[in-house]
């Protein structure tokens, strides 16, 4: 191939392909991504360009071999049509006029603030590092995901926030978030920042609390209004440009 060109591909537009690959997408990616792909566990595809797949060759590639290093699998089963076909339907929700995301924003951010949250999140390099970096929230999750994140922490937990307890022998138990694990140690850091490294030898006991979240619930704490508005204000942070 001449230097500078590119593999061009093309997807299948009838509206019988489509259609295929909106089950398939139900089938294989609704779980993560949402049945409408607004966003869960996976990034929201309801843009016109998606970051980590800018061309249809890369978003084929994706789903052929997944994403190393995240949740996002291979395709598996999945024919090369099929793949296609998906890849379409996925395409297609870029085009999908988006409905602003109601509340305050200037009054969200303020209850934000107000409520700590700058303790455990960072954005735009300011803020906390014990919960996930917030910056571009609002590009790669759903208002309803942000709401539910908020009311109910545990339902969602992010991959790589798995909460764990240690009891070392004779000593004081320590709650944190896993950072690092093999199979000799362990490394936990708590609600506020700080660094924990154990030998697993030294330990009388692990107990990893799956779907378990630090983060405390809003539900009750913040009136609906309030919610609505720190939903908006989330939903409105973007990479800086």
């Amino acid at each position: 191939m001449a230097a500078g060109t590119e593999t061009k591909v093309k997807l299948p537009t009838s509206r019988a392909d489509l259609l295929r690959g909106e089950k398939l997408f139900q089938v294989h990616c609704a779980l993560c991504h949402g049945p409408k792909g607004v966003g869960g566990r996976g990034p929201m595809l309801t843009r016109a360009r998606l970051k980590r797949a800018p061309d249809d060759a890369t978003l084929l590639k994706i789903l052929d071999e997944g994403i190393r290093g995240t949740e996002m699998p291979g395709a598996g089963v999945m024919s090369d049509r099929e793949m296609r076909q998906t890849a379409a339907y996925v395409r297609s929700l870029g085009k999908v006029v988006q409905k602003p995301v109601p509340g305050d924003v200037a009054h969200g951010a303020g209850i934000y603030r107000a409520k700590g949250c700058t303790g455990c999140h960072s954005v735009h390099g300011e803020g906390g590092v014990a919960g996930p970096d917030l910056s571009a929230i609002g590009e790669s999750r759903s208002a309803a995901y942000l709401r539910e994140s908020l009311v109910n922490p545990g339902a969602a937990v992010p991959e790589g926030y798995l909460l764990v307890t240690v009891t070392p022998n004779g000593g004081q138990s320590v709650t944190g978030v896993r950072v690092n694990e093999d199979s000799f140690s362990i490394q936990l850091r708590d609600s506020a920042g700080r660094s924990f490294s154990f030998w697993k030898k030294d330990l009388a006991r692990v107990d990893k609390q799956s779907g378990k979240s630090p983060m405390p619930s809003y539900q009750g704490q913040l009136s609906d209004t309030e919610l609505t508005d720190v939903v908006a204000y989330l939903a409105s942070l973007k990479e800086a440009q």
